[in-house]
């Protein structure tokens, strides 16, 4: 017995260090980052390797990864599935692609998410048509939502697809459809189907959309019997309901001047304007995916240039009721969710672009996306909220006309600047509505001659929900807002 015990304590003493816990032990977390749960693409051809949806579902979380442009273009990414003890795997019915798309069609509890169809045991079903698209969106069907679901692809076509026989059928090409300019760049990015429509957005967006030489971004919906109806001839990024209390339909994008959010409340579209926390979104493919998701019961998450808002669904007086800034931010979130309690974000780090003639980021390795692991309060400890925008740039203005309201809440250190063309001196009165439910006040009037250039600073410890102008002549008008 002694010489047994004895051999016992030789082979642990033998053992590598910790090899009894080793198996057991949680995997490395740098501040919510965990290395071991990081997507990478093949090293050729060189790509991106985005994470383009996050759902739980099946008792795991699952992710899919993007590449740049199609199957051509990259290799390795695919569909993956992280276990509750956050182990890493890869479906083997993945194929390469770019997909963005995720929804739960619930008459029949499958999960659509890329090109593929889960059902509630993990089981996979693969729609073979969708090799060939570059998914943007998944959305509920108009007249069949027991049996169709409708899919949108980044280069404008719009397909419905039966969940049960995965047959597909397009209908539209919305390129033709919203009439695009010949020559923009399809960059279809999100759709979502509330209040008896479908609303869908494009982003393009370049010099040309700068300069007014084209505008090549749409917002449009669908009643899903007669022809499309286009809401916006600028960049529009994001499409996303509550779907209760006051059921907002949210859909986000940019023009020159700021950020814009227009609010579908009671059948009514309104337009807003918000700051634009960083210009680096400013163009087509810059946008990788800004989305609105609700993160915590009752409560979204919007992140819009470089800034995340909490929203609420609440419409009283038939506005927006609850919105304000959170923190900035310069990190690509092509999705988010919350999972097993915590606030889970996708990531799209420094991308290869080496699969063309020439490499046009030879600085970047590898290419590979992580995921982000916290809480929701965790965001009020990034970057202070601050941005910069506006109601009007060189803007043709009538007399008495109103602008969009401009988000001022939640920013410090606000200030404006005013200038016009005409002639004559201009009166440009600031009006703000502190309730946030439409009822604006004259705050200031602010006379500017002919060629003067006014700045002017709000008092530090003035703030209200929104802010909007009017002017008393007829002119080319400018007010700009900054928030530092």
């Amino acid at each position: 017995m002694r010489t047994i015990v004895k051999l016992l304590l030789i082979a642990t003493l033998l053992l590598p260090v910790n090899a009894w816990s080793q198996e057991n032990q949680p995997p490395v977390n740098i501040s919510g980052v965990i290395p071991s749960l990081a997507m990478t693409a093949d090293h050729l051809p060189r790509t991106e390797a985005g994470i383009g949806a996050l759902m739980p579902w099946a008792n795991r979380l699952w992710a899919v990864t993007y590449v740049a442009h199609l199957t051509p273009t990259g290799s390795g990414t695919g569909l993956y599935e992280i276990s509750n003890d956050l182990q890493l795997k890869k479906h083997p019915a993945s194929v390469v692609g770019t997909y963005a798309n995720r929804i739960v069609h619930k008459p029949s509890m499958q999960l659509a998410i890329g090109p593929y169809l889960i059902d509630t045991l993990g089981n996979v079903r693969f729609i073979k048509e969708f090799t060939k698209h570059r998914l943007a969106a998944t959305m509920t069907h108009l007249t069949d939502p027991e049996n169709k679901l409708y899919y949108l692809a980044m280069e404008g076509e719009f397909f419905e697809v039966d969940v049960h026989t995965l047959e597909v059928k397009q209908l539209f090409q919305l390129m033709d459809e919203l009439k695009e300019p010949a020559g923009s760049k399809p960059h279809f990015k999100s759709g979502f189907t509330a209040h008896g429509r479908v609303v869908v957005c494009n982003n393009s967006y370049n010099r040309k959309d700068y300069s007014g030489e084209w505008n090549a971004g749409r917002l449009a919906e669908w009643d899903g019997k007669g022809e499309w109806k286009i809401l916006e001839e600028t960049a529009f990024t994001e499409v996303w309901a509550a779907g209760s209390f006051g059921q907002p339909l949210i859909a986000t994008g940019w023009d020159h001047i700021s950020a814009i959010m227009r609010v579908l409340v009671n059948g009514e579209w309104k337009r807003y304007r918000i700051p634009k926390g960083s210009r680096t979104w400013d163009e087509t493919s810059c946008t990788e995916w800004m989305r609105v998701r609700e993160v915590e019961t009752e409560r979204a998450l919007m992140d819009c240039h470089g800034l995340f808002y909490e929203i609420g669904m609440h419409t009283y007086g038939d506005q927006l009721w609850a919105i304000k800034p959170i923190s900035a931010h310069l990190r690509v979130i092509p999705d988010f969710c919350s999972w097993r309690g915590m606030l889970v974000f996708g990531g799209n780090q420094a991308t290869a672009m080496g699969f063309r003639e020439i490499d046009s980021n030879p600085l970047a390795g590898q290419p590979q996306a992580g995921l982000w692991f916290g809480k929701t309060d965790d965001l009020w400890n990034l970057g202070k909220p601050k941005g910069s925008g506006g109601v009007w740039y060189n803007t043709g203005v009538k007399e008495n006309e109103i602008s969009d309201p401009y988000l001022m809440t939640g920013f410090d250190k606000k200030s404006v600047h005013l200038y016009h063309d005409s002639g004559e001196a201009v009166d440009f009165t600031i009006q703000t509505d502190f309730m946030g439910n439409g009822d604006f006040r004259d705050f200031t009037t602010i006379s500017v001659k002919p060629g003067e250039y006014v700045h002017y600073e709000f008092p530090d410890a003035y703030s209200a929900n929104w802010m909007r102008f009017t002017v008393n002549k007829t002119c080319k008008a400018t007010a700009i807002v900054q928030y530092n």
